[in-house]
């Protein structure tokens, strides 16, 4: 597409399990097991209840997804005024179109469907033949509906629960009004079947939960729950009467509906509101799922009655800060959230997926008291470093926090936050006001850390023992803020960032400044290519600086953005730079070249971004989005021209992945775009690239190596008998008339006389196409359509058609004469050298005898001599050069 990213296309997206949409549950009779369906905006995830792997990933919406409903075929799904049931979990099986509003509830009622849009517009479906059956239209002044449900053994009839607080039950099949609820003053939320036949669980807005018998219109039991609005209610079906309630804090309730009290409290089960909560059949399992970007299942095992969490699946509930790729496989991106927790998410599946936990400054008190009260969290995480040399043996994660001056360790194996506080001992006599740490790096042994901070000290680190190992500068290394911090990958020598426009090379272990170089622009971050040490310095000024740390020099200058660079990467060879900013485009530098090669635009700007070390993934995360998008790198699997992109391309903005990866014959969308004036034309090849070199034809070695030995060739394939046809038997083997069964015998057929072997040259006369164009060369030369003619003929039809040229075989003199036309006219093109080589060799040795009667032959073969000897003459000085260079370069002592 013009205007659209030549290198990355969009794969797909990490890290989303679960939003503000109540989750599902179906039962597959065929599998015998349960599955669980979350929204994840756009689509629908499908997960196993007996693992909570992922099973499946629905095709993509246009829009986020309002309001989901099950049934034990078809998963049906709302976006805008649309409806849509899929089949398998994937594709769109029925369309309902028909609302004017979004729609945002739905309910399948055996063979129909029924959703309310925001109207409060009921609408009735024919699931299979899409048909409307019956609408119904609600005042919202008098009747806004909020709740909807079938009471179980009510054939024919739905309940309605609205936000003036009253509840409505209908006849769906006769169009009529039953009965009319009062309500209980309050807005209702949610309506939930009880075990019991007639009996519904309303909750409320205002924290009530009332279990109503709706046949008699009388209320069984009312409780009150002080943690809000009530957002989900459940029944155990496995024997205990309990009844769980979700809050919007993300507390769970369960009450013991005998004994009409509070049974047990499940605190901090989500971070933000439960919005779905299911009970599996018969069974102590409960799932739930929030906003929080987490779903999970608790078994119901414990001695008060509460749950423990079994499984569970989770993201990060804030943007993240920072990703980078951990290790050299390519398969685990380590992400920093605006949550202060660190996981590591595999690109490969879920299930390698880790959460290293939440930062916090005294670990085993935040266990007791939860996460939520926790006093001694700690800020998000700004920047971190990992290294795999030893994570094996110690903490292999350092991390800066925002607004603090400690650094943390991490242990990526143990899959938990470390044991050290990395702080100097300065800021119990100094004042510490204002001084955070700013960046981190890791030395390539694993061994040592060094943490630069907004003071202007930088200070070295055992990552081991977490012991100070001392400071650069004599006081400080910067009169700034220090802002960016790199280690080569020989621990010989740390180049340090700040935004006193200075970058400082110090001696790794002495601590000795090398060299000072000053930049145009305070410097804003840095990342180094240990293998190359090649330095990405990003400037206040919107300007990037590489820096050759071997000639401590500036080498390249990129400019083109025009905001804040976010962040940088560079590609495993170190060719490519790939840089993002505030302005929502993604750019990709060539070093080598210094230019712009690729160039996109995205809805929500880059906040940080990755490259894998094997080159396949680019990752990225954005503003105000809990996922991390993976762009798969089209130059490792398919040919890509690159070109410099010019100073006027004006990029497009590019769909972003969803979480299912399209397959080959997808497409993400189907929108003709103009033709662009920055399109440029995909390079083709000249056939001749100067008229002074040799070009072959580049055909298999079979087209013209075996051209003059194809008669011994057949001699010796031909077969030293032919082969008999085997006598076919009828299907009804003829049989004589008799007692016994005797068959009849095979009448002999008269035999056929041999047909003549002699070749009637009569029959030879109609001259072939190949003939037909060299004869038409006499007249107007055209040569190149002969070539490419024979160019195009086997072997076999190559050795018939130069061997029909000689009069006996059907041609004449003249033909023959401009087939040698022809071959000095290839000779002196100089392409497809060792064809034409080959067709010579043939029409000598076929037409030897002919061409030495001839006169007029005798003169064009001359000629042909001359120019293929001169030809030839130029190609063996060529070899002979090479050959003599290489025998120098192997017997020589350099």
């Amino acid at each position: 597409m013009p205007g659209a990213s030549q290198i990355f296309v969009g794969f797909r997206a990490l890290g989303y399990y679960s939003n503000h949409i109540p989750l599902q549950v179906r039962y597959h009779q065929k599998h015998q097991e349960h599955y669980v369906i979350t929204c994840v905006g756009k689509a629908f995830h499908t997960y196993n209840c007996s693992k909570l792997g992922i099973v499946s990933v629905s095709d993509s919406h246009p829009d986020s997804i309002t309001c989901m409903a099950v049934d034990a075929y078809l998963v049906f799904t709302g976006c805008r005024s649309v409806i849509r049931a899929f089949e398998r979990g994937r594709q769109v099986k029925h369309t309902y179109e028909g609302h004017q509003k979004d729609v945002h509830l739905l309910l399948p009622f055996s063979n129909h469907l029924i959703s309310v849009d925001m109207d409060s517009v009921v609408k009735i479906w024919d699931i299979q033949s899409q048909e409307l059956y019956l609408e119904m239209t609600f005042d919202n002044r008098t009747f806004e509906i909020s709740a909807l449900m079938h009471p179980s053994t009510y054939l024919n009839k739905i309940l309605l629960g609205s936000r003036q607080g009253s509840m409505q039950l209908w006849n769906i099949r006769t169009n009529k009004l039953l009965h009319t609820f009062d309500g209980w003053g309050s807005p209702i939320t949610v309506m939930e079947q009880a075990p019991a036949v007639d009996v519904v669980a309303v909750g409320m807005e205002s924290g009530q939960i009332v279990v109503h018998n709706i046949k008699f219109d009388e209320t069984v039991l009312k409780l009150y729950q002080d943690w809000g609005p009530i957002t989900a209610i459940g029944f155990r079906t496995d024997g205990p009467p309990v009844m769980a309630t979700g809050s919007t804090v993300g507390h769970i309730a369960l009450w013991d509906l005998e004994e009409r009290r509070l049974l047990a409290q499940m605190r901090e089960a989500h971070g933000t509101a439960v919005t779905g909560m299911k009970f599996l059949p018969s069974e102590p399992m409960m799932i739930t799922s929030a906003a929080d970007n987490s779903i999970k299942e608790w078994v119901l095992d414990q001695s008060d009655g509460s749950g423990r969490l079994l499984r569970m699946r989770c993201g990060h509930r804030a943007p993240p800060n920072r990703i980078r790729f951990h290790g050299n496989s390519g398969q685990n991106i380590l992400s920093a959230g605006q949550d202060s927790t660190l996981q590591s998410f595999s690109t490969v599946h879920d299930r390698h997926n880790k959460n290293l936990g939440q930062a916090s400054m005294k670990r085993q008190q935040a266990k007791k008291k939860g996460i939520k009260n926790d006093e001694h969290k700690l800020p998000s995480i700004t920047d971190f470093a990992s290294e795999t040399t030893r994570q094996s043996d110690w903490d292999s994660i350092v991390c800066c926090h925002r607004g603090h001056k400690v650094a943390s360790t991490w242990n990526y194996q143990k899959c938990t936050m470390g044991k050290h506080k990395l702080e100097n001992d300065r800021w119990k006599t100094q004042s510490d006001m204002g001084v955070e740490a700013q960046a981190v790096t890791i030395t390539s042994c694993g061994n040592f850390c060094v943490v630069a901070q907004s003071s202007g000290h930088v200070d070295v680190y055992n990552i081991q023992s977490g012991i100070y190992r001392g400071s650069y500068g004599n006081l400080k290394a910067h009169n700034a803020s220090v802002r960016g911090v790199a280690v080569d990958g020989l621990n010989q020598v740390t180049v340090t960032g700040a935004a006193d426009c200075l970058l400082k090379f110090w001696k790794f272990k002495s601590k000795q400044l090398l060299h000072t170089l000053e930049l145009d622009s305070p410097v804003s971050q840095m990342v180094l290519h240990r293998e190359s040490n090649m330095l990405a310095v990003a400037c206040d000024d919107f300007m990037v600086v590489v820096v050759d740390m071997e000639t401590r020099r500036v080498v390249r200058r990129f400019s083109g953005h025009r905001n804040r660079i976010t962040d940088m990467t560079f590609s495993p060879d170190a060719r490519w730079l790939v840089t993002s900013s505030m302005d929502c485009t993604v750019r990709t530098w060539d070093l080598p070249t210094g230019s712009l090669l690729d160039c996109f635009l995205l809805d929500a700007a880059c906040t940080s971004l990755t490259m894998s070390p094997t080159g396949d993934f680019l990752a990225t995360a954005h503003v105000d989005d809990v996922g991390i998008y993976l762009w798969s790198n089209t130059t490792l699997y398919s040919h890509v021209s690159l070109r410099p992109l010019p100073s006027t391309y004006q990029p497009l903005t590019i769909v972003m992945p969803g979480t299912r990866a399209l397959s080959d014959d997808e497409d993400e969308e189907d929108i003709e775009e103009p033709e662009s004036a920055n399109e440029v034309p995909a390079f083709k090849s000249p056939d001749q690239l100067s008229a002074e070199l040799i070009t072959l034809s580049l055909l298999p070695d079979s087209r013209w190596k075996s051209l003059t030995n194809l008669e011994l060739i057949k001699k010796r394939n031909k077969p030293k008998e032919p082969p008999k046809v085997p006598k076919a038997a009828p299907f009804f083997l003829p049989t004589i008339p008799g007692l016994e069964i005797k068959f009849a015998p095979e009448e002999e057929t008269p035999k056929e006389e041999p047909s003549s072997k002699i070749i009637n040259l009569s029959s030879l006369q109609p001259q072939s196409e190949f003939q037909r164009l060299l004869q038409g060369c006499m007249d107007k030369p055209d040569y190149d359509t002969v070539r490419n003619k024979l160019r195009d003929l086997g072997p076999s039809a190559v050795d018939m058609e130069i061997r029909s040229l000689a009069p006996e075989g059907g041609g004449s003199v003249a033909l023959m004469e401009e087939f040698l036309k022809f071959l000095h006219h290839v000779f002196t093109t100089r392409q497809d050298f060792e064809l034409a080589q080959a067709w010579t060799g043939l029409f000598l040795k076929v037409h030897g005898s002919v061409i030495t009667s001839e006169p007029q032959l005798q003169q064009q073969a001359q000629q042909l001599l001359s120019t293929q000897e001169s030809t030839w003459q130029h190609l063996q000085q060529k070899f002979n050069q090479s050959i003599c260079l290489i025998n120098y370069l192997k017997s020589a002592t350099l």
